[in-house]
């Protein structure tokens, strides 16, 4: 594979200095303050998520994914001028999971970045077993289907039997990986090959499951 689109793998996330750290909003001062001590607490609110360090105080075992690493070119008065766009995935595997994008004229940067996007845009994922062949009541899939879209990709995911893995491509399966979701069949289609697209289309699916009534016989 040429540069254009690299993928990587895992990534160490660097960890923010929360003692230093001094809040410019409510949730912010909650949060160092220790009056609001979970992430459900803020989503509970309702509140956006306008401080990295807010993630890292309350989700401190976060590992990260770099999804695409693509360098672009625009244009100067001094000519062309080359950077890169890198598109991560952040989270816990423990029901959290975030995209971000980030740019720089070098890779590092820009992957700090995509970092730092992904940290203020994390969502719940909520795990379950809604398989119909599967009745081990443990929370390795999801509690029913669930359907997301960004652009023009849509992307639709079915809570699986244990032990199944995850039945999609590279990139929905290294956002579940991340969220923690362990058994899943997928089917996406549109525009398949913009791996953003295909990352948000996942994550609004999942995010989807926060917006759905628990119903009778979910198994969550």
């Amino acid at each position: 594979m040429g540069r254009r689109g690299k993928r990587r793998r895992q990534e160490k996330v660097r960890m923010l200095d929360i003692e230093a750290w001094e809040p410019k909003t409510e949730i912010g001062r909650l949060v160092k303050s220790k009056e609001v001590n979970t992430i459900e607490e803020i989503f509970n609110r309702g509140k956006p998520i306008l401080e990295p360090e807010i993630i890292d105080a309350l989700l401190p075992e976060l590992e990260a994914e770099i999804l695409s690493v693509s360098p672009t070119q625009r244009a100067t008065d001094s000519g062309r001028k080359m950077s890169f766009r890198v598109i991560a995935v952040i989270g816990d595997k423990k029901g959290h999971v975030g995209i971000g994008v980030g740019k720089n004229n070098e890779v590092k940067p820009a992957i700090d970045y995509a970092m730092l996007d992904a940290r203020k845009n994390i969502v719940g994922v909520k795990t379950g077993c809604g398989s119909w062949e599967c009745k081990c009541g443990a929370l390795h899939s999801i509690p029913r289907e669930a359907k997301g879209k960004y652009g023009s990709t849509e992307v639709t995911l079915k809570p699986a039997p244990k032990g199944l893995g995850l039945a999609a491509n590279s990139t929905i399966k290294q956002v579940l990986e991340t969220a923690g979701v362990r058994d899943i069949w997928s089917f996406a289609r549109g525009s398949t090959s913009n791996i953003y697209n295909m990352a948000m289309a996942t994550i609004n699916a999942l995010d989807s499951l926060n917006k759905m009534k628990p119903q009778p016989g979910d198994k969550i």
